[in-house]
């Protein structure tokens, strides 16, 4: 197993993290995984090396965090721990968002159901466009202060409001280290703005639904019915399909660069994410076991500069303004940041040669 820092942070986090969204879920969809389930999956996890575990406090109303609490026991400090607060947790009028006083309410919840003092990091699980981010970034300050957050990030957050969020907390211990993000080759708009702020800025990106809700795991194929129990044959909303006839080639793909490698479809998709700009993990939840010891796998594929290039080409995403325009003009001053985006456009004739702009 690769271990990466996470951001400009001192943590070193392990390139595979286990999600445990089913962990206590009633819902068989998303997976429905009891103490013993939960207890398997962790030291799964564990002997591939794995050392960070991601919760949040909505997972399963908390119980989530409760079996994780439950099934790590005394191995507490061999793992990098997150959770997130920012959901309704409650039926009062504050019990959701990013204000002080859910936070801080929130943290202390959470660590009571992890049976911890602390928890090394803490993210804010979704924008909040009501709290002001000089509230927020003070309670986060406070948690850590009190030494009951060890590290703050961030989940969902567009780039500019990763700035904004950065910009408000400074050099002071609440400043962010990582953005939770979901990208997929099924889904790469995050490489527009998301991408390239955490290349700018020093943050570890650490995603989430990596198989687009196993959209990616090779099941989902063009000449097959949808395979029964799955998320999307059951109305599952996220994420959301724009084409299907692009991700049915996506799957072709990813199944003919597995059978060369003798892996799944799935192990394909992870090893690419793992090898992104910017990301410094990459999450994976599992329903069954079999299933999570074949994502644990991918740890070990690695893809050539032939199969990247084909995945590439075949899931870039189109460039939107103003990166059209830098791709065909700005092309002598672009940095690693826009890049990311950019450069497999300027192989292009037209952008590496532009006309005189107009």
């Amino acid at each position: 197993m690769e271990y990466r820092q996470l951001g400009r942070s001192g943590l070193r986090v392990s390139a595979l993290a286990l999600g445990t969204a089913a962990f206590g879920d009633s819902d068989a969809k998303r997976g429905s995984l009891d103490v013993d389930d939960a207890r398997r999956q962790v030291d799964m996890a564990l002997d591939a090396g794995v050392n960070l575990v991601d919760t949040a406090n909505v997972y399963a109303g908390g119980l989530s965090e409760a079996l994780v609490g439950q099934v790590l026991g005394s191995r507490r400090e061999r793992v990098v721990l997150a959770t997130k607060a920012r959901f309704p947790a409650g039926f009062g009028p504050n019990d959701a968002g990013l204000s002080r006083h859910h936070l801080v309410m929130a943290c202390e919840a959470s660590l009571r159901r992890l049976g911890t003092d602390h928890v090394d990091l803490y993210q804010f699980h979704e924008w909040d466009g009501l709290t002001s981010l000089e509230e927020t970034m003070g309670a986060a300050e406070v948690l850590v202060s009190a030494g009951k957050v060890l590290h703050i990030g961030c989940s969902n957050f567009a780039g500019w409001q990763v700035m904004k969020a950065l910009a408000v907390a400074g050099a002071g211990p609440a400043r962010l280290v990582s953005n939770q993000v979901y990208l997929s080759l099924a889904e790469r708009s995050a490489e527009y703005d998301i991408v390239p702020t955490a290349l700018d800025q020093g943050l570890g990106l650490l995603i989430w639904s990596p198989l687009a809700g196993g959209l990616l795991s090779g099941k989902f194929r063009r000449d097959l019915p949808q395979p029964m129990g799955s998320r999307h044959s059951g109305g599952w909303p996220e994420p959301p399909v724009a084409d299907w006839e692009k991700l049915y080639d996506i799957v072709e793909a990813l199944t003919e660069i597995g059978s060369v490698h003798g892996v799944s479809a799935a192990q394909v998709a992870l090893a690419w994410l793992v090898g992104r700009p910017a990301v410094a993990s990459v999450v994976i939840g599992a329903r069954t076991h079999a299933q999570l010891a074949d994502n644990l796998a991918a740890a070990n594929l690695v893809l050539s500069s032939v199969e990247n290039d084909r995945l590439e080409a075949l899931t870039r995403p189109p460039l939107i303004y103003p990166y059209w325009h830098q791709a065909r003009y700005a092309v002598d001053r672009l940095g690693t940041p826009e890049l990311s985006l950019i450069a497999p456009y300027l192989r292009d004739p037209v952008a590496a040669n532009p006309s005189r702009p107009q």
